[in-house]
């Protein structure tokens, strides 16, 4: 009697990593903290929960902080070298969208120099030192070893990307790493900001209206001014109605408890100046905020 054929699926191969992926996990073996970067090269948006720092934000990776979310959330400061992470469900459709791979420079004990054009180019070679460049679309990455204070504007067409940065990842460049020299640094100190007469009148005073502070630590708000700088310095576009979101933000969450000070506004005032926004601009958003909350 014949026997019954038995036919036999042939398995399917296993699809090969997104090159994005690829790299991704590449650079995390080298000790390199990465994000899936989406069109416009920025950050995917946080998810509901953590939308407008809700979750009260998360800190950099070496603090533990409150916010435990599975995904992409908080920009710079989701970047991570955990296989796991990256290759986690929660990642995955993120890497599906992402049109390039994103790194934590001074995650990674690095600072990026960027360089956006011929003149900026030019300024880099007659005052720093040589060191490993990666070519971009518009210019260069000088990539220095050790990292600082992150700070877009710096002078025309230069902005550092390092701690609480990120920077796109373009190829491994050419030359040898140097040191970090003191010229870089001296660009990101900041020059004190006049700050409009409306700032001072926003400043609460401790215990007003008979409110509790919340804030359980002054870590707590300085995480939330650092990721409001953030928020508005890495603006692309709309960049008058990020300024206002953002300082209606902060003030809804520190501006009844008598936390904020003035040098806080000074901050928050000096980063939407980066962008382009002037003096009396930040005013009348501050203005409009405290106006919108009731303060």
């Amino acid at each position: 009697m014949t026997q019954p054929v038995t036919i036999r699926r042939a398995s399917r191969p296993r699809s090969p990593l997104p090159d994005h992926l690829r790299t991704a996990l590449s650079l995390a073996v080298n000790g390199v903290p990465v994000l899936p970067l989406r069109r416009g090269k920025v950050p995917f948006g946080n998810c509901p929960a953590c939308a407008d720092n809700a979750c009260g934000g998360r800190p950099n990776m070496k603090t533990p902080g409150p916010c435990h979310c599975p995904g992409i959330c908080h920009a710079w400061a989701a970047a991570t070298t955990d296989p796991d992470v990256i290759t986690s469900p929660a990642w995955a459709a993120a890497w599906r969208q992402a049109v390039c791979v994103g790194y934590h420079p001074g995650g990674a004990g690095l600072t990026v120099v960027d360089l956006d054009d011929a003149d900026a180019i030019a300024w880099a070679h007659a005052v720093l030192p040589a060191t490993r460049t990666v070519a971009t679309t518009r210019g260069e990455h000088w990539i220095y070893r050790s990292a600082m204070a992150s700070r877009n504007a710096v002078r025309p067409g230069v902005d550092i990307k390092s701690t609480m940065g990120y920077a796109r990842y373009l190829g491994p460049g050419t030359g040898t790493l140097a040191d970090l020299p003191d010229a870089v640094r001296a660009l990101a100190v900041k020059k004190p900001s006049p700050v409009w007469p409306v700032a001072r009148a926003a400043v609460v005073p401790a215990g007003a209206g008979g409110e509790e502070c919340p804030h359980r630590t002054p870590a707590y708000l300085e995480r939330g001014i650092a990721m409001a700088e953030q928020r508005i310095t890495a603006a692309s576009n709309a960049v008058h109605a990020t300024v206002y979101r953002t300082f209606l933000a902060v003030l809804s969450r520190h501006g009844r408890c008598g936390c904020l000070t003035d040098a806080h506004v000074v901050r928050l005032f000096t980063a939407a100046q980066t962008r382009g926004e002037t003096l009396r601009h930040c005013a009348d958003a501050w203005t409009n905020a405290l106006t919108t909350l009731g303060l």
